[in-house]
Protein backbone atom coordinates (compact mmCIF):
# COMPACT_ATOMS: atom_id res chain seq x y z
CA UNK A 1 0.00 0.00 0.00
CA UNK A 2 1.16 3.67 -0.91
CA UNK A 3 0.59 6.59 1.24
CA UNK A 4 -1.63 8.22 -1.02
CA UNK A 5 -3.59 4.42 -1.05
CA UNK A 6 -3.64 4.64 2.92
CA UNK A 7 -5.22 7.69 3.09
CA UNK A 8 -7.80 6.74 0.94
CA UNK A 9 -8.62 4.01 3.53
CA UNK A 10 -8.36 6.41 6.30
CA UNK A 11 -11.05 8.90 4.68
CA UNK A 12 -12.99 6.12 3.69
CA UNK A 13 -13.42 4.78 7.75
CA UNK A 14 -13.24 8.59 9.25
CA UNK A 15 -16.03 9.39 11.53
CA UNK A 16 -16.34 13.51 11.80
CA UNK A 17 -18.54 13.11 14.81
CA UNK A 18 -15.12 10.75 16.24
CA UNK A 19 -12.89 13.09 14.96
CA UNK A 20 -14.28 16.25 17.03
CA UNK A 21 -15.07 14.36 20.00
CA UNK A 22 -11.04 12.74 19.41
CA UNK A 23 -9.08 15.88 18.82
CA UNK A 24 -10.50 17.57 21.85
CA UNK A 25 -9.33 14.57 23.83
CA UNK A 26 -5.62 14.78 22.35
CA UNK A 27 -5.69 19.11 23.57
CA UNK A 28 -2.76 19.37 21.14
CA UNK A 29 -4.37 21.70 18.54
CA UNK A 30 -1.15 20.94 15.83
CA UNK A 31 -2.30 17.77 15.27
CA UNK A 32 -4.15 16.80 12.31
CA UNK A 33 -7.24 14.00 12.84
CA UNK A 34 -9.23 12.57 10.84
CA UNK A 35 -11.20 11.01 12.76
CA UNK A 36 -10.56 7.13 12.25
CA UNK A 37 -11.50 4.94 15.47
CA UNK A 38 -8.53 2.90 16.91
CA UNK A 39 -9.50 -0.80 16.43
CA UNK A 40 -9.44 0.42 12.78
CA UNK A 41 -6.00 1.85 13.11
CA UNK A 42 -4.69 -1.75 14.31
CA UNK A 43 -6.39 -3.41 11.86
CA UNK A 44 -4.48 -1.38 9.35
CA UNK A 45 -1.46 -1.45 10.33
CA UNK A 46 -1.62 -4.83 10.20
CA UNK A 47 -1.55 -4.69 6.87
CA UNK A 48 2.27 -3.49 6.85
CA UNK A 49 3.90 -6.04 9.02
CA UNK A 50 6.10 -7.15 6.18
CA UNK A 51 6.71 -3.82 4.96
CA UNK A 52 7.26 -1.53 7.98
CA UNK A 53 10.16 0.75 6.25
CA UNK A 54 7.90 1.50 3.30
CA UNK A 55 5.43 2.34 6.41
CA UNK A 56 7.65 4.57 8.32
CA UNK A 57 8.99 6.29 4.97
CA UNK A 58 5.82 7.70 5.01
CA UNK A 59 5.32 11.57 5.91
CA UNK A 60 3.91 12.26 9.19
CA UNK A 61 0.85 14.62 8.19
CA UNK A 62 -1.91 12.88 10.06
CA UNK A 63 -2.36 12.06 13.41
CA UNK A 64 -3.61 8.42 12.59
CA UNK A 65 -0.40 7.36 10.36
CA UNK A 66 1.95 8.29 13.04
CA UNK A 67 -1.10 5.96 15.15
CA UNK A 68 -0.32 3.47 12.40
CA UNK A 69 3.27 3.48 12.15
CA UNK A 70 3.77 3.10 16.08
CA UNK A 71 0.89 0.16 16.37
CA UNK A 72 3.33 -2.03 13.27
CA UNK A 73 6.41 -1.44 14.74
CA UNK A 74 5.17 -2.81 18.63
CA UNK A 75 3.68 -5.99 16.86
CA UNK A 76 7.34 -6.90 15.87
CA UNK A 77 9.74 -9.49 17.12
CA UNK A 78 11.66 -7.62 20.13
CA UNK A 79 15.10 -7.98 17.72
CA UNK A 80 13.40 -5.92 15.02
CA UNK A 81 10.99 -3.53 17.33
CA UNK A 82 14.30 -2.07 18.70
CA UNK A 83 15.49 -0.85 15.59
CA UNK A 84 12.58 1.33 15.40
CA UNK A 85 11.64 2.24 18.70
CA UNK A 86 14.25 5.04 18.80
CA UNK A 87 12.74 6.89 16.26
CA UNK A 88 8.87 5.92 16.84
CA UNK A 89 9.15 7.64 20.45
CA UNK A 90 10.77 10.70 18.82
CA UNK A 91 7.59 10.81 17.09
CA UNK A 92 5.33 10.86 19.61
CA UNK A 93 3.68 14.31 20.30
CA UNK A 94 0.04 13.23 22.20
CA UNK A 95 -0.51 11.38 25.24
CA UNK A 96 -3.07 9.13 23.22
CA UNK A 97 0.02 7.75 20.73
CA UNK A 98 2.32 7.40 23.54
CA UNK A 99 -0.16 5.46 25.75
CA UNK A 100 -1.15 3.16 23.49
CA UNK A 101 2.07 2.33 22.17
CA UNK A 102 2.70 -0.97 24.17
CA UNK A 103 4.82 -3.41 22.26
CA UNK A 104 3.87 -7.13 24.13
CA UNK A 105 7.38 -8.32 23.13
CA UNK A 106 8.68 -5.86 25.77
CA UNK A 107 6.70 -8.33 28.37
CA UNK A 108 9.62 -11.41 27.74
CA UNK A 109 12.25 -9.09 27.34
CA UNK A 110 12.61 -6.62 30.61
CA UNK A 111 15.64 -6.88 31.64
CA UNK A 112 17.03 -6.53 27.83
CA UNK A 113 14.46 -3.60 27.02
CA UNK A 114 16.10 -1.61 30.25
CA UNK A 115 18.62 0.49 28.71
CA UNK A 116 16.08 1.97 26.64
CA UNK A 117 13.74 2.77 29.11
CA UNK A 118 16.65 4.61 30.90
CA UNK A 119 17.90 6.32 27.80
CA UNK A 120 14.40 7.46 27.25
CA UNK A 121 14.32 8.53 30.88
CA UNK A 122 16.97 10.63 30.24
CA UNK A 123 16.21 12.88 27.52
CA UNK A 124 14.45 15.94 28.01
CA UNK A 125 11.52 15.40 25.70
CA UNK A 126 7.97 15.29 27.64
CA UNK A 127 7.31 12.29 25.45
CA UNK A 128 9.96 10.69 26.05
CA UNK A 129 9.56 10.92 29.85
CA UNK A 130 6.46 10.17 29.56
CA UNK A 131 6.83 6.33 27.27
CA UNK A 132 9.65 5.84 29.95
CA UNK A 133 7.28 5.73 32.85
CA UNK A 134 4.20 4.16 31.00
CA UNK A 135 6.52 1.35 30.02
CA UNK A 136 7.65 0.78 33.44
CA UNK A 137 3.76 1.04 34.02
CA UNK A 138 2.46 -1.35 31.55
CA UNK A 139 5.86 -4.09 32.16
CA UNK A 140 7.65 -3.50 35.60
CA UNK A 141 5.81 -3.13 38.10
CA UNK A 142 7.29 -6.13 40.17
CA UNK A 143 8.73 -6.50 43.32
CA UNK A 144 12.45 -6.94 41.24
CA UNK A 145 11.75 -3.27 39.86
CA UNK A 146 10.83 -1.41 42.38
CA UNK A 147 13.98 0.44 43.12
CA UNK A 148 14.29 1.10 39.51
CA UNK A 149 10.93 3.01 39.38
CA UNK A 150 11.32 4.65 42.23
CA UNK A 151 15.37 5.90 41.03
CA UNK A 152 13.28 7.18 37.88
CA UNK A 153 10.36 8.82 39.23
CA UNK A 154 12.81 10.59 40.98
CA UNK A 155 14.60 12.13 38.47
CA UNK A 156 11.26 12.50 35.82
CA UNK A 157 11.07 16.44 35.18
CA UNK A 158 7.50 16.78 36.68
CA UNK A 159 7.26 20.44 35.24
CA UNK A 160 6.02 18.95 32.40
CA UNK A 161 2.41 18.03 32.67
CA UNK A 162 1.99 14.62 30.77
CA UNK A 163 5.11 13.80 32.97
CA UNK A 164 3.87 14.96 36.11
CA UNK A 165 0.45 12.51 35.21
CA UNK A 166 2.89 9.30 34.19
CA UNK A 167 4.58 9.55 37.39
CA UNK A 168 1.56 10.14 39.73
CA UNK A 169 -0.33 6.93 37.52
CA UNK A 170 3.12 4.89 38.01
CA UNK A 171 3.12 5.28 41.84
CA UNK A 172 -0.73 4.63 42.17
CA UNK A 173 -0.11 1.14 40.51
CA UNK A 174 2.78 0.57 43.12
CA UNK A 175 0.45 1.51 45.89
CA UNK A 176 -2.41 -0.91 44.40
CA UNK A 177 0.05 -3.94 43.78
CA UNK A 178 3.00 -3.03 46.64
CA UNK A 179 1.09 -0.47 49.41
CA UNK A 180 3.98 -0.89 52.02
CA UNK A 181 7.34 -0.03 49.74
CA UNK A 182 4.66 2.64 47.21
CA UNK A 183 3.99 4.28 51.04
CA UNK A 184 7.17 3.81 52.41
CA UNK A 185 8.75 5.54 48.71
CA UNK A 186 6.25 8.49 48.89
CA UNK A 187 6.70 9.12 53.42
CA UNK A 188 10.26 9.87 52.17
CA UNK A 189 9.05 13.18 50.64
CA UNK A 190 11.20 12.97 47.48
CA UNK A 191 8.70 14.13 44.84
CA UNK A 192 7.39 17.09 43.88
CA UNK A 193 4.55 18.14 46.34
CA UNK A 194 1.93 18.50 43.11
CA UNK A 195 2.66 15.07 42.11
CA UNK A 196 2.96 13.51 45.50
CA UNK A 197 -0.50 14.52 46.17
CA UNK A 198 -1.99 13.50 42.76
CA UNK A 199 -0.40 10.15 43.09
CA UNK A 200 -2.14 9.48 46.13
CA UNK A 201 -5.51 10.79 44.96
CA UNK A 202 -5.31 8.18 41.78
CA UNK A 203 -4.48 5.75 44.44
CA UNK A 204 -7.63 6.57 46.36
CA UNK A 205 -9.71 6.38 43.24
CA UNK A 206 -8.55 2.67 42.96
CA UNK A 207 -11.05 0.43 44.28
CA UNK A 208 -8.35 -1.97 44.77
CA UNK A 209 -6.96 -0.90 48.06
CA UNK A 210 -9.18 -0.87 51.51
CA UNK A 211 -10.51 1.81 53.42
CA UNK A 212 -7.33 1.62 56.13
CA UNK A 213 -4.69 1.65 53.32
CA UNK A 214 -7.05 4.79 51.65
CA UNK A 215 -7.12 6.51 55.15
CA UNK A 216 -2.97 6.22 55.65
CA UNK A 217 -2.53 7.68 52.14
CA UNK A 218 -4.47 10.47 53.19
CA UNK A 219 -2.41 11.18 56.34
CA UNK A 220 0.38 11.84 54.08
CA UNK A 221 -1.14 14.35 51.56
CA UNK A 222 1.31 17.63 51.64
Amino acid sequence: MQYRQLLSVLEENADPKYREFHKRLLKNDKLNVIGVRIPILRRIAKQFNEDVDKLMSFPDEYYEVTFIKLTAVSNLKYEDFVLYVGKCVSLIDNWATCDCFTPKCIEKHKDDFLPYVYGFSDNDGEFYQRFALTSLLHYYVKEKYLSIIFDLVEKSDTGHYYVHMATAWLIAEVLVKYFDYGIKFLQLNTLDVKTHNKAIQKANESFRLSDEQKKLLKEIKR
